[in-house]
């Protein structure tokens, strides 16, 4: 019954998984493995490695850990996106520091999963943040919004643009920040997913930002979103 809930690609998303712990690699890889719509084009140790590897094998997605010898997660996480702007990040780590969440999102990480979750749960995060959609573990959530709501208060790190959104690209930012994807934000709307998303893609854009991630930043920062 779960393998015809499974959506069918004419390709499949090829996954690079990046941990230094090898059982964990390996329980990652025999689960993914079981997956007809996912291949794992190689297996990293290391960030030094992962970036080496991202370059040679171009994966649509790569599993990262936080926490590794050489070069972190976070290190390889920008390298890997400043050559490979398309590639997808989702890092999958034991870290439950702020910091650690933050500097994933600004180096360009689609998603933030805590190992906590079910290792099985792991092939549909792949799929999700391949489509374009950010993940981060509901214990991890509140965190985010509490480092976002202390930026507020200070001075730090670069100014950002100042916005130049129509009324629509303004109700779209929003509904993007309550972690809405694009056919949900359609459906909202009563516009079409593709509209949506073209309409996603001009946000990004004008307000010079790499990620759907960075754009709840902004909508946080700019009090588009409530704090409590």
């Amino acid at each position: 019954m779960r393998d015809q809930l499974k959506p069918v690609r004419d390709e499949s998303v090829r996954v690079l998984i990046v941990d230094d712990h090898a059982l964990f690699r390996r329980g990652l890889e025999m689960v993914l493995e079981g997956e007809p719509d996912i291949e794992i084009v190689g297996e990293a140790s290391d960030g030094d490695e992962a970036v080496r590897l991202a370059e040679e094998t171009a994966p649509d997605v790569v599993l990262m850990d936080v926490r590794m010898p050489n070069r972190s997660g976070l290190e390889a996480t920008r390298a890997i996106k400043e050559t490979s702007p398309a590639t997808k990040i989702l890092m999958l780590t034991i870290s439950d520091e702020e910091t650690d969440l933050y500097e994933a999102i600004k180096a360009g990480a689609s998603g933030y999963l805590l190992k906590e979750i079910s290792i099985e749960e792991v092939a549909d995060a792949v799929r999700a943040v391949y489509t374009g959609q950010s993940l981060i573990s509901p214990s991890m959530a509140s965190k985010l919004l509490s480092e976002f709501a202390a930026m507020l208060n200070r001075k730090e790190g670069r100014d950002l643009p100042e916005p130049h959104l129509t009324e629509r690209e303004l109700s779209v930012l929003k509904l993007v920040a309550k972690g809405l994807n694009n056919r949900e934000i359609g459906a909202e709307l009563f516009i079409s997913e593709n509209t949506a998303k073209n309409h996603v893609r001009n946000i990004l854009e004008k307000l010079r930002l790499h990620s759907r991630m960075e754009a709840v930043f902004y909508a946080v920062k700019e009090n588009l979103l409530d704090i409590k």
